[in-house]
């Protein structure tokens, strides 16, 4: 088997191209981001594309793009599903809490608009009414090369 490895080698999909410009603002970060993800009220389908964009199959951790555990160490704030009556205050002291320059994307229909959810009791309304918004990726949900092309973008590598 070790034979069989060491004849065959290395197997992967070459990576594409780098985006052009990027939404970094003139290069503050470096190429490399953290991204604290806050889910807000969403149904849990744009989660689920969030795993599998950083899980081995599409490793977007490559790009030089890190989760974070916290707001204070991040870069950017992935924020996904309406922002409900009970998270708009924990979503406002998330973004406050992140050191400058800091960038926000809304990740999926619910976070740009609401979605199926709008007019619901418990929402409060769209990430954009609650803090000011970089990006946002459309999609219900979005597919992880989506995820993957737009935090690219942000990080310009």
């Amino acid at each position: 088997m070790l034979k069989r490895i060491r004849a065959v080698g290395r197997v992967a999909e070459a990576a594409p191209a780098a985006p052009d410009g990027g939404l970094s603002r003139g290069g503050e970060f470096g190429g490399s981001i953290q991204v604290r993800h806050v889910d807000a009220g969403s149904c849990n389908g744009c989660e689920l594309e969030i795993v599998s964009a950083f899980g081995p199959v599409y490793d977007l951790e490559r790009y030089g793009v890190r989760l974070v555990a916290s707001p204070r160490h991040a870069d950017v704030l992935l924020v996904t599903g309406p922002v409900t009556r009970n998270m708009a205050d924990p979503l406002r002291k998330a973004y406050e809490a992140m050191p400058a320059p800091k960038l926000v994307v809304a990740l999926g229909d619910c976070a740009r608009n609401c979605g199926i959810f709008a007019g619901a009791y418990g929402v409060f309304g769209a990430v954009s009414d609650v803090i000011p918004v970089d990006r946002e990726i459309s999609g219900c949900p979005p597919s992880p090369e989506e995820i993957i092309a737009a935090l690219r973008e942000v990080s310009g590598r």
